[in-house]
């Protein structure tokens, strides 16, 4: 078996309300003193009225998606002055840049969610794309995030859309992990934890998805709606953290990065590109009990079963046959599937599309 390197955590993590308070007193225990903020801006509108610094701060707007390019551009504006620490505030773009930047400079990062749509917040990797946004590649820094701080009372004011993404992205985690893994004799106590952890990640999200979205429409912070969050933030990230690259991406996300390559997709949620990768994936294993099992919650969550519910309305073959072939790209996490024929993933879309409607 190959080793697995575990980055289990960011060094610090807390998520209660009104844990940004506590921002100005945490930098001064950590001995920072001169943030650079990174944020987007619908973000910094959210967040802004929860943060309330004694320290300078230098505040860089990012533009587009996480880029070299963008990285690039960020790193040298966040260094023109002694910048000791990178905040990063927003979504999983936001995150990504902010971590990428904290690389590059040889920084610590804290990192603060505006919406729960991804474990970008604990993960320490970020996702490239180049210029068109199309995917190029996934990296793993040597250092994971240095503080997390989830503030619910932002979160539960995010659009529902995102929420209803990141249930999709993380319901994943459990269908990628259990492809890469059922097949192990044995199985080492750290792919234990992240398995555990997906097996929480589908469960629970099930379980209290339609509750969470429900108290996220009314902007009311529940117990169940928490659950949700730390749900994908938390035990999202645990997967990969601690199964490595048998907890990261296999099938599911391929699929995605297929359809990144797609131009109709691109106004689409990473979550819901994914979420339809689920089931790409599962007709691939041929597990249709499995479809079947989940389709009457991706119906109650608004998941997408189809590519007409991605944007693709005409010339669908030639669209299946652009996704088949950028998800089976050399590198493609679906190799650790053993799946490099793109007929394969052809078919299983062909599949998926003649499911019974709605």
């Amino acid at each position: 078996m190959d080793v697995i390197r575990v980055k289990g955590a960011p060094n610090l993590y807390l998520c209660y309300e009104g844990v940004l308070d506590d921002l100005p007193s945490l930098l001064n225990k950590h001995h920072f003193q001169r943030p650079a903020i990174i944020h987007g801006e619908a973000s910094w509108q959210a967040a802004k009225p929860f943060i309330h610094l004694e320290e300078p701060a230098t505040y860089v707007q990012y533009h587009g998606d996480c880029t070299h390019q963008e990285v690039a551009r960020v790193r040298d504006e966040a260094s023109v002055v002694d910048t000791d620490v990178i905040i990063g505030v927003g979504g999983g773009k936001v995150l990504d840049i902010a971590k990428a930047t904290g690389d590059t400079l040889h920084l610590p990062v804290i990192l603060v969610p505006t919406l729960a749509s991804n474990c970008a917040a604990w993960t320490p990797l970020s996702v490239f794309y180049d210029n068109d946004g199309n995917f190029l590649e996934y990296t793993v820094f040597n250092q994971s995030t240095y503080m997390v701080l989830v503030e619910p009372r932002i979160i539960v004011q995010s659009p529902v859309d995102y929420l209803r993404a990141g249930i999709g992205d993380t319901i994943a985690k459990w269908y990628e992990a259990d492809v890469l893994t059922r097949h192990l004799e044995s199985k080492p106590i750290p792919l234990e934890i992240a398995l555990h952890a997906a097996g929480l990640c589908r469960d629970v999200l099930l379980r209290e998805g339609k509750n969470a979205i429900t108290a996220l429409s009314s902007q009311v912070i529940t117990p169940e709606f928490l659950q949700v969050v730390e749900t994908i933030i938390m035990a999202g990230g645990m997967v990969g953290s601690f199964g490595d690259h048998y907890g990261r991406i296999s099938g599911a996300h391929s699929i995605h990065n297929g359809l990144t390559y797609v131009n109709e997709t691109h106004d689409y949620l990473h979550g819901d590109k994914v979420a339809f990768g689920v089931l790409v994936q599962l007709a691939i294993e041929d597990r249709l009990d499995e479809i079947s099992f989940l389709l009457p919650y991706y119906k109650e969550l608004e998941l997408p079963i189809s590519l007409a519910e991605l944007g693709i309305l005409e010339n669908k073959a030639e669209a299946i046959s652009i996704i088949a072939h950028g998800a089976t790209k050399p590198g493609e996490s679906i190799h650790l599937m053993g799946i490099s024929d793109r007929t394969i993933v052809e078919k299983a879309i062909y599949k998926i599309e003649n499911l019974k409607p709605r």
